[in-house]
């Protein structure tokens, strides 16, 4: 059950839903449920979610928000990324409390991974 004035869902844009999809599937073993041909919902991944049918792209230099994944072993999740078709945008980098890298989707749509682990 949805709590109270809490996050509770997120909608990307995706100009492409079945590219997104099969990217999503292949990166990080997600499952949809489409909702006719422009939108789908993915669920159980932390935060449930979908992508609706835009032109547009999420990224920070665009003042968006930016959704930050979490990974034991950062690198294996970079080159998972790599394989599904994603883009590294900003390479392992070291901040105060771990090490992360930004990607994109094969849409555009910019997100981070950290890690709190060496490797």
């Amino acid at each position: 059950m949805p709590q109270h004035e809490k996050i509770d869902y997120v909608e990307f844009p995706a100009r492409d839903i079945e590219r997104i999809k099969a990217f999503f599937a292949a990166a990080f073993g997600w499952s949809f449920t489409d909702y006719g041909p422009e939108y789908t919902a993915f669920s159980g991944q932390g935060l449930d979610g979908g992508f609706f049918a835009s032109d547009q792209a999420s990224t920070t230099q665009h003042g968006s928000a930016l959704i930050v994944f979490y990974s034991q072993a950062l690198e294996q999740t970079r080159d998972k990324i790599e394989r599904a078709g994603g883009k590294i945008i900003k390479p392992i980098f070291s901040f105060p409390g771990g090490r992360r890298f930004h990607f994109s989707d094969p849409n555009g749509n910019e997100y981070a991974v950290w890690s709190d682990l060496e490797n």
